[in-house]
């Protein structure tokens, strides 16, 4: 007989395998027991997977342009193959980058190379990382298809984390699934995916319960991702939420 819970984080770790036979089954969870997962996930870089091309997000670009976002220290979660990690290095950040594949990480230091850019990359569970290996205060988090692959209870998480490495005024840049026309991913409520046990790819949301789970910070812009064509530079697909929120 197991008595294993005496903390908050023996909850989380319960919750979590909850959903671990989904993750590997294919499902996308993005805490340790989806590693398997993305690990073959980013394995066949030749794959038409959009987000595998060397484009950072269009939405990210446009806050350096507007002057928005400043250059200053960021971290990069679920930094997948580095395109925005890169990009910001580019652009006079210094960079941390994480990400729970050790196949993506690899992918992301051969493009920071080739880009001739510096970037700190940590494989590993950004949770479950200890405070020497997230190196904050951050002035920007960016976050392109991290959150939507969460648990809900990982929110809490999510959030924690966000307290303890984002610096007063920093700013997180998240996407994010759509819910509603033209959105992806699942649109169960959160007590139908813990009976499911199934995150169905990951968690499409709404402006409002983005604002509502995001309400301790400012909102600068809320809107849909911006498409673009296959010869821009940028990155962008519709049925992405793209949110700039200031912690104050």
């Amino acid at each position: 007989m197991d008595r294993t819970v005496r903390t908050v984080e023996d909850v989380l770790a319960l919750l979590d395998g909850l959903f671990a036979s989904a993750s590997e089954a294919g499902g996308r969870l993005a805490t340790g027991d989806g590693r398997g997962f993305w690990d073959r996930f980013y394995t066949d870089r030749s794959r038409p997977v959009p987000f595998f091309a060397a484009k950072p997000d269009e939405n990210l670009a446009t806050y350096l342009d507007r002057g928005l976002v400043a250059a200053g220290r960021a971290l990069d979660l679920g930094c997948g193959a580095a395109r925005n990690a890169v990009y910001l290095a580019a652009h006079g950040f210094e960079v941390d980058a994480v990400d729970l594949s050790s196949v993506a990480v690899a992918w992301a230091e051969e493009r920071a190379r080739e880009a001739g850019v510096g970037v700190r990359f940590r494989c590993g569970d950004a949770f479950a990382l200890p405070d020497a290996e997230l190196t904050g205060p951050y002035d920007l988090v960016v976050d392109s298809g991290c959150f939507h692959h969460l648990p809900p209870h990982r929110r809490v998480s999510y959030l924690s984390l966000l307290d303890r490495v984002l610096a007063p005024g920093g700013h997180l840049a998240l996407t994010a699934f759509a819910a509603g026309e033209g959105g992806m991913g699942s649109e169960h409520t959160d007590a139908e995916l813990y009976r499911e046990r199934d995150l169905g790819g990951g968690l499409a949301y709404t402006p409002e319960s983005l604002r509502w789970i995001f309400s301790e910070f400012e909102e600068v812009e809320l809107r849909r991702m911006r498409a673009t064509p296959p010869e821009s530079t940028l990155f962008g697909v519709p049925f992405l939420w793209t949110a700039l929120f200031r912690r104050d």
